[in-house]
């Protein structure tokens, strides 16, 4: 609005040093703000969001709470002595399940899905290299291994933490590390003895 009063403005003062005889009567337009907008500010200002507490998630859990959850009587009457991931079930549109799972269950804060990973849900499972029992439910007993995503369905988010977690835990001695088999091809190192 300040630009077209400065056009016009410019355009008045131009036109009347041009034409000194004839005086062409330009009207200057000015602005005016209304009381609306202001009423609009003040009740935006007033009204507060309210987020449901269960989806709330801003809040930090230390690990140390995590490791004492994983021991209470809660975690045993919630989960039992199954893993997180083996009661949940992924929801998704259509017959087939997509080959990913979502990026991420929380959103500045806030849980933005409706069924949200195993790890997502409860706020007080926290992925870190000191939560031993909780990231051995996620490596395979057999390979040592860490479980896909397709078959825990915890999202890409917190799989990548996961990862890191794992890794850690390796490197600092908390979980034990296995040493991968070699099978080596001797022949390339010794001659064949001729049979005699």
């Amino acid at each position: 609005m300040s630009l077209l009063i400065r056009v016009l403005g410019l355009t008045r003062t131009s036109l009347q040093s041009t034409l000194t005889k004839r005086n062409i009567p330009v009207r200057l337009i000015s602005s005016s703000h209304t009381c609306c907008q202001e009423e609009n500010n003040d009740t935006e200002n007033n009204k507060e969001i309210t987020i449901d507490p269960s989806k709330d998630r801003r809040q930090v859990i230390p690990v140390e709470t995590s490791i004492e959850y994983m021991l209470s009587s809660a975690y045993k009457q919630t989960y039992g002595d199954d893993p997180i991931w083996t009661k949940y079930r992924r929801n998704h549109k259509g017959q087939f399940t997509p080959r990913k799972t979502r990026k991420t269950c929380i959103r500045g804060g806030i849980i933005s899905c409706g069924s949200p990973c195993p790890i997502c849900r409860d706020e007080y499972l926290i992925l870190d290299h000191r939560n031993v029992k909780l990231l051995e439910q996620f490596i395979s007993k057999y390979t040592g291994e860490i479980l896909h995503y397709s078959k825990t369905g915890i999202c890409q988010k917190k799989y990548k933490e996961l990862l890191i977690a794992v890794i850690k835990a390796k490197d600092y001695g908390t979980l034990t590390l296995d040493v991968p088999l070699r099978e080596y091809d001797y022949s390339e190192w010794y001659s064949e003895q001729k049979q005699i």
